[in-house]
């Protein structure tokens, strides 16, 4: 039987389960899809992430395949507006992260316990020594404590219907991963008609992201292609764009009784960042180490602190995703030339140092390194 079985094998889970491996704790990850796929979500690995990772060895792997990102420019009407400096950060790690989520899952996969893939957990069933989980194929699988990683699918295994309230934006965005000059600068366009955002990616590549408004995309090659000639005066080619709307949840607990939730399964916030995964990898890997006193002598110090810590940090995380959705829709000449200039007197000096630690959630409450 393991200590730990862990539900969902997305960066979040991988993460904890590579973390406990780690630590000695006998862990088992299941996963309800046969194949993890190789589709690029979140790219930006921040700071705090990066140190806790360092237990599992995960670091190293992430930095070999990174890109560095040391600063960011906020541009409007072809100008900078602001520059943000994570290399000014008093971290061990002081720049984001970036590389496809697949990359991620695969240094995480070399370092967590094989997955068993196309295991759908049906319904898991709390006691007290332990929790069992009922998998659709008729087995059942029994643990000291459960960790569900699953993302927003696997809500339903731990909270009723509607205890997790969630807000939908009328926001869409059109995403895709194109190749790109530009160099390891993070470039946020700030334009009357919307937001786009570029990212750099290994191999020379950059993701990016353009606002749309609420109404559906027919085409989303041909949106973003214009939308970012449009807004940034830079003509591209773009196959294979997706596009997706965005939500806010946080739920009002992470815990019952053995069974713990984690990630977006617990809370989710706009994409546009990194702070959805980024907020998941610090939830497991500040709850890692709390694990093995739990299941093997009972001892749950410092596991309300973790979940009320946890809780504040989406919470807060959150708000700043409410920000970026507000910055990031299209405005009116009067509207879009007040925000311009209220963005650009806010970030100069101790202005852009605070929005800088935001951006690199080191106001997280794990933040640390």
């Amino acid at each position: 039987m393991p200590e730990v079985l862990v539900v969902g094998a997305g960066p979040v889970g991988l993460a904890l389960a590579a973390d406990l491996r780690a630590r000695g704790v006998k862990v088992d990850v299941v996963d309800r899809r046969v194949d993890p796929g190789a589709g690029t979500r979140a790219i930006g690995i921040h700071s705090p992430a990066l140190a806790l990772l360092e237990g599992s060895g995960a670091t190293d792997g992430i930095r070999e395949r990174a890109v560095r990102i040391s600063r960011g420019e906020a541009r409007a009407d072809g100008r900078v507006v602001a520059e943000i400096r994570f290399d000014s950060l008093r971290a061990r790690h002081p720049y984001v992260a970036a590389l496809p989520q697949s990359d991620t899952i695969a240094v995480l996969s070399a370092l967590a316990p094989p997955v068993r893939r196309g295991a759908a957990v049906r319904s898991l069933h709390p006691g007290n020594d332990g929790v069992r989980a009922h998998l659709d194929d008729g087995t059942e699988i029994r643990a000291g404590v459960v960790v569900v990683a699953t993302g927003w699918a696997g809500r339903s295994l731990v909270y009723r219907p509607g205890a997790v309230r969630t807000h939908a934006y009328p926001d869409r965005y059109v995403m895709a991963d194109v190749a790109a000059s530009g160099g390891p600068i993070a470039r946020v366009h700030l334009e009357r008609d919307g937001v786009v955002e570029s990212f750099p990616l290994p191999d020379g590549r950059r993701r990016l992201v353009a606002w749309a408004g609420a109404a559906p995309v027919a085409d989303a090659d041909a949106f973003l292609r214009d939308a970012v000639t449009a807004r940034t005066g830079t003509d591209l080619d773009i196959a294979g764009a997706s596009s997706f709307g965005v939500r806010r949840a946080v739920a009002p607990a992470l815990r019952r009784g053995r069974i713990v939730v984690v990630g977006d399964a617990a809370h989710e916030v706009s994409p546009i960042g990194g702070q959805g995964m980024n907020l998941g990898l610090l939830d497991a890997l500040t709850l890692a180490p709390l694990l093995a006193p739990w299941v093997r002598r009972g001892d749950d110090a410092g596991l309300a602190r973790w979940e009320r810590d946890r809780l504040a940090s989406a919470r807060h995380a959150a708000r700043l995703a409410f920000l970026n959705t507000l910055l990031g829709r299209a405005a009116a000449p009067a509207a879009h030339a007040v925000r311009t200039a209220s963005l650009r007197t806010a970030l100069r000096g101790p202005g852009g140092a605070v929005f800088t630690r935001a951006y690199a959630m080191r106001f997280d409450r794990a933040a640390r390194g």
